[in-house]
């Protein structure tokens, strides 16, 4: 009797192992991304993301486009981050061309890359919180992020895919009172960021489901290559707005948070700390700003980078992006290659899934805070 209650114990174990399809769905998984896991019961044995259903072929596109046809093409890679994917692009070209961008204009782009900032984090926030089921959160970002969107689509017509930048500059100047609703923007934003962190940081609920979860340290991080707030969370300092400054950075006083535990609440945390520390680089910005100047550099009128190879990157909203290109001494690049924050970082998830119960999955992907535009390109 006893031996055939151990054969059928054996046997239920080998049929508790199942392969689960989790997604691709947009509400659970932050855009179209299918994850294949391999479960034991309630235990993840084994998990592998399963992308490119988003994919454009942007790096084979550019190929054939003239290097300012480019731009509007970055938009659409972390199309919560638009401004700085059109910054990064931009930067690269400028780097390899020698030129020099005016001041107002750096200025400029300092302060919308910094609400990008605040508006990409704004929406990780609600978003992570709707993952985990609370409703609220969702629903109140919006509201912040609102007001941001309004101030973009005041300075470039466009409130999601902003093809601001410029090789050389920006497009436009700010319009007349911009700069005004932006200095009235940053205490309404201060005393949001306070409201935030009483509704959720000290949430028991929330606690017990982000604290110990998806844990990695600093050299797991190094040896994946990962970055932004994914390495910081492990406590290693490095971002590239301090430790290899570009644009106007080295003028402004800020700190760059680190977490302690590398889990997915310190993860969450970093988030609203680093939106405190971008408006106060968008304070710092208003106060520096010349009073008027050009916008943009002398450019010509047909940008031709000389033969070579250029790579430039820049502290995104989810680590560090750069633009690789080879260049031919024609007016398109030759190839172009694209370091997307959110694709190096998504190869960590099947580690840190496994041995995880099936609960954790998406609270584990959800703080690892990827965009699948970027990850497909």
């Amino acid at each position: 009797m006893v031996h055939r209650l151990e054969s059928a114990l054996q046997a239920g174990e080998r049929m508790e192992e199942m392969l689960l399809n989790v997604g691709p769905q947009h509400p659970s998984t932050h855009g179209v991304l299918r994850m294949l896991v391999r479960a034991r019961g309630e235990t993840i044995v084994d998990a592998e993301p399963v992308i490119g259903y988003l994919h454009r072929g942007t790096e084979k596109l550019a190929e054939n486009l003239q290097y300012t046809q480019i731009i509007p093409y970055t938009d659409r890679l972390d199309y919560l981050a638009s401004m700085l994917n059109n910054y990064a692009f931009c930067h690269t070209v400028e780097t390899a061309l020698g030129l020099e961008v005016p001041e107002r204009a750096e200025y400029l782009r300092v302060i919308v890359m910094e609400l990008q900032r605040v508006a990409s984090h704004l929406l990780f926030v609600g978003a992570y919180l709707l993952d985990l089921g609370a409703l609220s959160p969702f629903l109140y970002v919006f509201q912040e992020r609102e007001r941001i969107v309004q101030l973009f689509n005041r300075i470039c017509g466009a409130r999601l895919t902003y093809n601001y930048m410029r090789i050389g500059g920006v497009k436009a100047d700010a319009p007349s009172g911009w700069l005004e609703d932006v200095r009235d923007f940053l205490p309404f934003m201060r005393e949001r960021i306070e409201m935030y962190d009483r509704l959720i940081t000290g949430n028991e609920i929330f606690l017990n489901r982000v604290r110990g979860i998806g844990v990695f340290d600093t050299k797991t991080a190094l040896e994946y290559g990962i970055s932004g707030i994914n390495l910081r969370s492990t406590g290693f300092r490095w971002d590239l707005r301090k430790q290899q400054p570009y644009s106007l950075y080295d003028r402004f006083d800020f700190q760059i948070p680190v977490g302690q535990h590398g889990d997915c609440f310190d993860r969450y945390y970093l988030h609203l700390l680093e939106m405190r520390e971008s408006l106060r680089i968008v304070e710092q910005a208003l106060e520096q700003m010349p009073k008027d100047g050009p916008v943009i550099g002398k450019v010509p009128k047909m940008i031709r980078v000389p033969a070579g190879e250029y790579y430039t990157s820049i502290e995104g909203a989810r680590g560090e992006i750069g633009f690789y290109i080879v260049a031919d001494g024609k007016d398109k690049p030759y190839r172009m290659k694209i370091r997307k924050p959110s694709f190096v970082n998504l190869q960590l998830i099947p580690e840190l899934l496994r041995g995880q119960s099936l609960s954790n999955l998406i609270a584990i992907l959800g703080a690892v805070d990827i965009v699948l535009g970027e990850v497909d390109a």
